[in-house]
């Protein structure tokens, strides 16, 4: 299963916990398996069909440009990261 590490701003939604183990082979079904471990999750990272604009998906340590469709191994470790504002 792949590690799924979860931002500070959606662990309400998962009991505090900061990672969790989930099964899935792209982004699409690891998202949906997280919304049925953790109702909600799905709303706060999906836009329709797509990851919301204002996130983006690490596997490995590697953004991703293919979103729900990218592959995820069984080991891997999955970041959903929120974008970050500021600065000049």
């Amino acid at each position: 299963m792949a590690t799924v590490f979860i931002p500070s701003l959606m662990q309400s939604l998962t009991a505090g916990e900061h990672q969790v183990q989930v099964e899935g082979a792209t982004v699409r079904q690891i998202v949906n398996n997280l919304d049925s471990a953790f109702p909600g999750m799905k709303d706060r990272l999906v836009d329709g069909s797509r990851i919301k604009p204002n996130i983006s998906v690490a596997i490995d340590g590697e953004i991703t440009p293919l979103g729900m469709l990218e592959k995820v191994g069984e080991n891997s470790e999955v970041h959903f990261l929120p974008a970050i504002s500021g600065g000049r």
